[in-house]
């Protein structure tokens, strides 16, 4: 099943999830009563941690703080964030 999953693509649609839910806490932090960015918020969050759930059962850990780590702790593995491999264009 990891063959069929695109570690990029799938990277690339956590981070276009996660920058909805940001924006729409924003929003929600000036509009509070605003039912319907709520709900779309919800929405998105629910699909983030599908997402990230999914990622890590293929890939290990996407972020540190809230994944747990086979031993030996397994934070990074290569590529390192900042080499091109682990880069995306949008």
């Amino acid at each position: 099943m990891k063959d069929d999953i695109n570690k990029m693509e799938l990277t690339k649609q956590i981070a276009a999830v996660h920058m909805m839910l940001e924006d729409l806490q924003l929003y929600l932090n000036t509009h509070p009563t605003d039912r319907d960015a709520l709900s779309k918020r919800n929405s998105y969050a629910k699909q983030y941690k599908m997402l990230k759930e999914e990622y890590e059962k293929y890939f290990g850990m996407i972020s540190q703080d809230d994944a747990l780590s086979p031993y030996p702790w397994q934070w990074i593995n290569e590529p390192w964030p900042w080499e091109y491999d682990a880069n995306y264009k949008l």
